[in-house]
């Protein structure tokens, strides 16, 4: 998996490429808690590179989620595939996360 950063403003947009499963969620997970340790606490996660996510990936954002509200941040997740987003109703995350069809719109959520 690779991770990719754009920043817009003070907001700073993750774009995950690849597959979140069990082999990978742990890079994810590192790059999103240091991010958040160093003050990184508006955040968008963009789907759309990610081809597919597992139960080890979704504890990732949750963790995320979680410290992020405990440092008073924003995050948003963005342009989930159907299959994605499926998951993501059949798990329940999508009533724990804010989610919307683009980056753009994520962005201007969170500003």
């Amino acid at each position: 998996m690779e991770i990719h950063e754009q920043t817009h403003g003070k907001v700073l947009v993750i774009s995950p490429a690849g597959r979140l499963d069990s082999l990978t969620y742990r890079s994810l997970e590192d790059h999103l808690s240091a991010l958040i340790r160093n003050g990184k606490t508006t955040l968008v996660i963009d789907f759309t590179q990610l081809e597919y996510i597992s139960s080890s990936g979704l504890r990732v954002l949750l963790m995320a989620a979680k410290q992020v509200r405990a440092a008073q941040g924003k995050l948003a997740l963005a342009a989930m595939s159907a299959s994605i987003r499926e998951v993501f109703d059949i798990s329940g995350f999508s009533s724990i996360f804010e989610i919307y069809p683009s980056a753009q719109e994520a962005i201007q959520a969170v500003e």
